[in-house]
């Protein structure tokens, strides 16, 4: 991170526009398909998280903080552009309307930092919620409201003057350098959290199992003038799958994790194009156009055919989920396997097997999409980075999938130190084990490790070799903690810190 320019905080509030720019009571309409939680005539506190602006209104997604402190976000519609971090008091009109009206009894920004509770060299993270331009016998600055969203001050919003002009709802870093003075941090490549959420949960509703387009690829039609190269590509795309036992090597690993489609776009932008040819998500990418090609199917035509064809065992996968947010459910690990089970043991035809392959390429894009959802700067000012995905693998004649989440929280305090938190988890069905998942994690040469089997056979025959498995990372150098086994699956929930840790690192 690069420090591209100094801050100060100002006392006085930009004088020309009101805090919410709402001035009278405005209502709003849910979006189609989501109900107030309210009953008729019930309030709540609300807060914009994001705005984007449609053909005749805007699209707003709030926060409601209830009477009972649960939140709940909500979509709704705006016949007015709301600011970004705006504070609001809700009342609720009918099962889809509520009135809004701004928050009078709200703080108002803060305009000075204590730095016993914020030392100097604290990272705060914020949204920019509004910005006004000063000129006051000098250069322009800006005076900028920032909604900040880490350390204790999580909530509040803050009165800064900048030489910059920042952007109403992009996200900035800032170090504390005084009471008065912030360094604003550059962050290069920051996604919008709106834009990544949507195409979050996007992707989310359309994935389905790589491991079941593998399968059906042997049920390829004969070769015509209609799918001339399809063999080819199924035969390139099937050549990138690694033995299990040769996943022991770590170069073997490591090239199989560099062409598994999570980097591509990271090795085209680095301007190595030859890596295409053995990454897997190039290969689909290729797959789904020779194959929309086969089926006289524009680009743009196929998109569109695809949703309302959807399988009957998607459609059905897809309802099971009830009331979870599909955003929620994309961020879960490891994600349900979703195999069109049908499809791949009757045969499939072009179109299905078109239908396979934007699925599997969705499901590559949520790996994707999820791993920079759960890279995040943390209140306490630590960096978590994730990596998710999956990698495909031969186990004899079968095709199965290894899910993998790797993250590193880099703690402030040990940044210089080059110390990091490492965790690991993985999840896989292999037989004659059946399902099972792992847990480990590594932290200054200490290592701990918790698996879970569904089958109690597996579990017995785990705990029998866990004494071996110590042997071999003590051989390692390696201060080794807890490892043991357990029948049935991890618990379940958010965890978005590293520091919720499920090993008591002292014990």
């Amino acid at each position: 991170m690069t420090d591209i320019g100094g801050v100060r905080l100002t006392a006085s509030l930009p004088t020309s526009t009101s805090r919410t720019g709402v001035l009278l009571e405005q209502t709003v309409r849910l979006a189609a398909g989501q109900n107030s939680p309210l009953a008729a005539g019930e309030t709540a506190k609300a807060e914009v998280l994001a705005i984007k602006q449609a053909l005749q209104n805007f699209q707003v997604i709030f926060q409601l903080t209830l009477n009972n402190g649960q939140q709940v976000r909500l979509s709704a519609e705006s016949p007015v552009a709301l600011p970004l971090g705006a504070l609001f008091g809700v009342s609720a009109l009918s099962p889809s309307r509520l009135a809004i009206r701004p928050d009078l009894a709200a703080e108002p920004p803060l305009d000075t930092l204590d730095t016993d509770q914020l030392p100097v060299g604290t990272l705060l993270q914020g949204r920019v919620v509004s910005n006004l331009p000063s000129q006051e016998g000098g250069p322009t600055t800006f005076k900028t409201v920032i909604n900040l969203l880490n350390t204790t001050l999580s909530g509040k919003q803050l009165l800064i003057e900048s030489p910059h002009l920042l952007k109403p709802g992009s996200l900035l870093t800032a170090e504390v350098r005084g009471a008065q003075q912030l360094a604003i941090v550059s962050s290069p490549g920051r996604l919008d959290q709106l834009e990544l959420g949507q195409q979050l949960a996007s992707q989310y509703q359309r994935q389905g199992s790589l491991t079941g387009l593998l399968q059906a690829l042997n049920t390829l039609p004969g070769p015509s003038q209609h799918t001339n190269g399809l063999q080819n590509l199924a035969t390139q795309l099937l050549a990138t799958l690694p033995d299990i036992e040769s996943l022991s090597d770590a170069e073997t690993l490591k090239t199989a994790l560099a062409h598994s489609g999570l980097w591509l776009e990271r090795h085209l932008i680095a301007g190595h194009p030859s890596t295409a040819n053995q990454d897997q998500k190039a290969l689909l990418l290729r797959l789904i156009g020779q194959l929309t090609t086969a089926l006289s199917l524009s680009p743009a035509g196929s998109a569109s055919v695809l949703t309302p064809i959807m399988p009957a065992a998607l459609r059905n996968a897809l309802s099971a989920f009830g009331q979870t947010s599909p955003r929620q459910a994309a961020l879960s690990f490891p994600l349900p396997p979703r195999i069109m089970n049908a499809l791949a043991e009757e045969g499939v035809d072009l179109k299905e097997l078109l239908k396979l392959a934007s699925a599997a390429l969705a499901r590559l894009q949520t790996h994707q999409l999820s791993s920079l959802e759960q890279t995040r700067l943390m209140p306490d000012g630590s960096v978590v980075l994730t990596w998710q995905g999956e990698l495909p693998m031969r186990n004899g004649e079968h095709i199965i999938a290894l899910q993998y989440k790797l993250q590193e929280e880099r703690k402030s305090a040990v940044r210089e130190s080059g110390q990091s938190l490492w965790r690991l988890e993985l999840a896989f069905d292999l037989a004659p084990l059946g399902q099972m998942q792992v847990q480990a994690q590594l932290s200054q040469g200490s290592v701990s490790s918790r698996l879970w089997a569904e089958r109690p056979e597996t579990v017995r025959l785990i705990t029998h070799e866990l004494d071996h498995l110590r042997e071999r990372l003590d051989k390692l150098g390696l201060i080794v903690g807890e490892l043991n086994c357990q029948q049935g699956r991890p618990p379940s929930g958010p965890r978005t810190h590293l520091e919720e840790q499920w090993i008591d690192e002292s014990a």
